[in-house]
């Protein structure tokens, strides 16, 4: 269900929209059957020109965005901005992005296949575990034939994905 309203705020015309959901349940999330049904109203204010399922679906997925945040703030140790210039923090911010999205491309190569040095599968790895897994990697970096070599142990867990990864972004 959708209801358009409008607002005036210092002699401007906003217009929104809010989408609503109703549902009614009569089995409670452990399977038990409920004497008397109850009932959830759910809305979301917005602006978007879409249909409602496709509004909601997008709300219903903010976690997904909330995990990302999460995992900048913890993961890339960016609980607080280094400075208290914007514009610092914005190249910072900036960096962190750019950064978070090469680790995210990296573990969707690299850990998420057969290969993939971690246990369990997964759609995607969080940047952590990308980072133990493919950056903390122990080797050697080695000049030999005027050429730089990267030299692993011969038992590296980790050797599989990083070839892959490699084998994929090298420029031949």
């Amino acid at each position: 269900m959708r209801v358009h309203l409008q607002q005036k705020h210092e002699g401007k015309t906003y217009q929104f929209m809010r989408v609503m959901r109703a549902v009614e349940r009569t089995i409670d999330k452990k399977g038990q059957m409920l004497i008397i049904p109850e009932g959830e109203v759910e809305a979301w204010w917005t602006t978007l020109h879409l249909p409602d399922e496709k509004v909601i679906a997008l709300y219903n997925d903010h976690a997904t965005s909330e995990q990302f945040h999460s995992e900048i703030k913890s993961d890339m140790d960016m609980e607080r901005l280094p400075s208290g210039k914007f514009a610092t923090n914005a190249l910072i911010l900036a960096l962190t992005c750019l950064a978070y999205n090469i680790l995210r491309f990296i573990g969707q190569l690299g850990l998420t296949g057969e290969k993939s040095p971690v246990r369990h599968p997964a759609k995607r790895r969080r940047i952590r575990t990308v980072m133990q897994e493919l950056m903390y990697l122990a080797a050697r970096l080695v000049n030999s034939g005027h050429r730089l070599k990267i030299v692993f142990s011969r038992y590296c867990p980790g050797f599989e994905a990083f070839r892959i990864v490699y084998d994929r972004l090298a420029f031949h």
